[in-house]
């Protein structure tokens, strides 16, 4: 009876916290101590994770036990904290249930020290943990922690089997009898789905509860819960391959290897000049091949290229099409792209090329989170910082003068630097990195580079092109997603559309045209009545459409629907197809160009749409209390919140985000640090744009609190706008 209030006791606290893959804290054993040290439980010296679970020494107590066979005895339980004891489990508990155990005779072995006894009613069969699993014995890593010896352990009850010739192992591919056994089990949810115990095991090991599932129909839940009662240890960690630092660091770099039969580049395969003919391109379909420009005799990186299996694949899917360029829009994954995707734990990771081959083959479409790409492409920002000197008095030259910088690099870290020029000291100010790009899209989106009121499209300025400035945005719209900054917003569906799909799959709108005379033309145009009508209005336009050639012959009413599209097609995508080739060519800077054609939808609402407007609920999320604070001034904060966005307040919710960070919306990824918060002896509150952290004065009334806020934040940010209204 003791034994069965033991096992109660166990799973207050040990179902999911006693789970562990790695070292902790509390094991105080030295490296390598442990491995001559016998455990107290089962007596053996064996140190084998996968069988006995971690092998834990207390140095200072003398005591070293298997993390199985101690989770695993009958007469104990957790009472202490995870850092206490071994595992939460106290040092003179282990003591206690070492000797209960010395008192026991192990069913296998003979010899004394069986902690663990069946939970059958009646049976009085006890054993060690190895010599339990030498018989075969059942071991529940869960609920209650149950073990059932070889009488009384569960079986799979399968109730036909129509196929009884061998089968694979769905893990390791060898044959097995597909029959129930001991070592060999059946999937609850696939019926033709069998594996190896031992498979099993060494596979929930390293891929975790999180990752653990059928590997065919990738069912986790009904699989896990037939696993468990089976015996199978399923510990709550991450996926081994997650946890290996670097573990996707070769996924990062784009493949650069000319692979054509006869490579012309005298320089070799590996030789990559961007802009010029001896620039590598890869396959559209699957990025792991590659070809020199003029070894494939394409005029330009533009053109379709697939290296030789994947048009093969596609011929024979009857989908190949010279003409068009975005033939398979939604599996036109590169290397870049395959990162971070769930690897299957049913076979050792793919290489990124046949990962996309599969794809290709299988015509995946994936739907991904758009802070989830953002932050992979994030993962190509080195460690290295570089500084970008910005004088506010010239903000725009300046970050132009620091993109242009020969030693500029967009995959470094940017530390943003604030000069003066009329400071004859010389001194530097740091700036907040967030705050920068914010102003730069702010910039942007207010420049002669666009065209349009709220969606914009691009402009054609001679002037601007013959400066490179639309490549040159196209840059700093890569650069500010890339490090956190935030997304531009303001592009039409069309701009986004051309450079997603493609101007050739793109039909321009109405709303798209910016010039009213254009517009009134195309308005005419589409309401003309009658024929006479129409070749009246092509005679008062004909030297405006011959020059944009857009003339047709009229036959019939109809014929001006085509002529006022020709007019949208040519005024909105090829009058300013030089900005935009330009733009796309800047907008390829860390491979955000790439992400964006293959994954279109993911990036189409933070490209032409602002973030949503911000809440007292979002302020109140977004910033975490670090340090010990006043909570009379915390309950002031969450009041003054709910006070501005009600209205009561000359404040707005972007203003104190203002204040707080430099930005006036969320980045798509996130801020970097967390915005924090923070209770201080002080007049005025104070915002660190560099940290993020928002310092709140403590008062003794709400009323205090409130004019001290509305005075600071609104009095500094009217102070920012003086200083920077000439150049925004």
């Amino acid at each position: 009876m003791a034994c069965g209030a033991a096992r109660e006791g166990k799973s207050d606290t040990a179902s999911l916290e006693l789970l562990p893959s790695a070292p902790r804290k509390m094991n105080e054993s030295k490296p390598g101590g442990s491995q001559n040290s016998t455990c107290v439980f089962c007596r053996k010296n064996d140190d084998c994770p996968i069988k006995y679970g971690e092998k834990k020494t207390n140095e200072k107590w003398n005591l070293t036990v298997h993390y199985y066979c101690l989770l695993m005895s009958s007469g104990i339980w957790q009472r202490g904290k995870e850092e206490e004891g071994v595992y939460g489990f106290l040092i003179e508990d282990i003591r206690k249930e070492v000797t209960r155990a010395s008192k026991l005779k192990c069913s296998v072995c003979k010899k004394t020290g069986a902690s663990i006894g069946c939970v059958a009613p009646r049976c009085k069969r006890s054993y060690h943990f190895p010599c339990g699993l030498q018989r075969e014995c059942i071991f529940q890593f869960t609920g209650n922690f149950a073990s059932f010896c070889w009488k009384h352990r569960p079986v799979q009850i399968i109730t036909s089997n129509n196929c009884r010739d061998s089968l694979l192992c769905t893990i390791c591919l060898e044959f097995i009898e597909p029959i129930p056994t001991y070592s060999v089990l059946r999937s609850p949810c696939c019926k033709n789905a069998w594996f190896h115990r031992d498979c099993l095991q060494v596979q929930a090991i390293n891929a975790g509860v999180f990752f653990f599932r059928c590997t065919l129909c990738n069912n986790s839940d009904i699989f896990q819960k037939e696993m468990l009662r089976m015996g199978i240890h399923i510990p709550e960690k991450d996926a081994s391959w997650e946890l290996e630092e670097n573990a996707y660091q070769e996924l990062l770099q784009h493949y650069e290897h000319c692979d054509v039969r006869r490579c012309r580049c005298k320089e070799g395969r590996d030789y990559n000049v961007p802009d010029s003919k001896w620039e590598i391109k890869r396959c559209q379909c699957c990025g792991s091949s590659g070809t020199h420009l003029a070894c494939s005799s394409l005029q330009s990186w533009e053109q379709n290229w697939e290296c030789c299996e994947c048009r093969s694949i596609l011929y024979s899917a009857g989908e190949f099409q010279k003409a068009k360029k975005h033939a398979l829009p939604n599996t036109n994954v590169g290397i870049n792209d395959c990162l971070l995707e769930e690897s299957s734990p049913k076979l050792p990771r793919q290489s990124p090329g046949d990962q996309c081959k599969d794809l290709l083959r299988q015509g995946s479409k994936f739907r991904r989170d758009i802070s989830t790409l953002i932050i992979e492409l994030g993962f190509q920002v080195k460690k290295r910082p570089k500084k970008v000197f910005i004088n506010k008095a010239n903000f725009w030259n300046s970050a132009l003068d620091g993109f242009r910088n020969q030693n500029f690099n967009p995959s470094y870290t940017i530390e943003i630097v604030y000069v003066n020029e009329n400071d004859h000291f010389g001194r530097e100010q740091p700036g907040s990195k967030q705050e920068f790009l914010s102003l730069l899209m702010q910039q942007l989106e207010n420049s002669s580079l666009f065209e349009g009121s709220l969606s914009k499209n691009l402009s054609l300025n001679s002037q601007a092109l013959k400066e490179n400035l639309y490549y040159e945005a196209g840059k700093m719209v890569a650069i500010s997603l890339v490090h956190g900054g935030p997304s531009p917003g303001f592009f039409s569906q069309t701009l986004f559309n051309c450079l997603a799909y493609g101007p050739e799959n793109t039909q321009p709108i109405l709303d798209d045209v910016s010039d009213f005379d254009v517009a009134q033309i195309m308005i005419r145009i589409n309401t003309a009545a009658t024929v006479d009508d129409l070749n009246s209005l092509i005679h008062d336009y004909y030297k405006y459409l011959e020059f944009i050639g857009c003339l047709r012959l009229i036959t019939s009413i109809s014929d001006k629907y085509m002529l006022a599209k020709d007019i949208l097609v040519y005024h909105v995508i090829k009058r300013v197809q030089a900005p935009f080739e330009s733009f796309k060519q800047g907008l390829k800077t860390l491979g955000v160009l790439e992400k964006i054609q293959t994954y279109p939808e993911a990036f189409f609402h933070i490209f032409c749409h602002k973030p949503e407007n911000l809440s007292a609920k979002i302020l109140s999320d977004l910033f975490t209390v670090h340090t010990l604070s006043d909570v009379q001034t915390l309950g002031f904060w969450n009041s003054y919140l709910q006070a501005v966005e009600d209205g009561k307040s000359t404040v707005t919710m972007e203003d104190i985000l203002i204040f707080a960070t430099g930005c006036k919306s969320i980045p798509p990824a996130g801020f970097k640090p967390s915005p924090s918060i923070e209770c201080l002896h002080m007049d005025f509150p104070v915002g660190n744009k560099c940290d993020n952290c928002l310092a709140l004065p403590i008062t003794s009334t709400y009323k205090e609190f409130q004019e001290s806020m509305d005075f600071a934040i609104k009095n500094t940010l009217r102070l920012e706008k003086e200083e920077n209204s000439h150049f925004i």
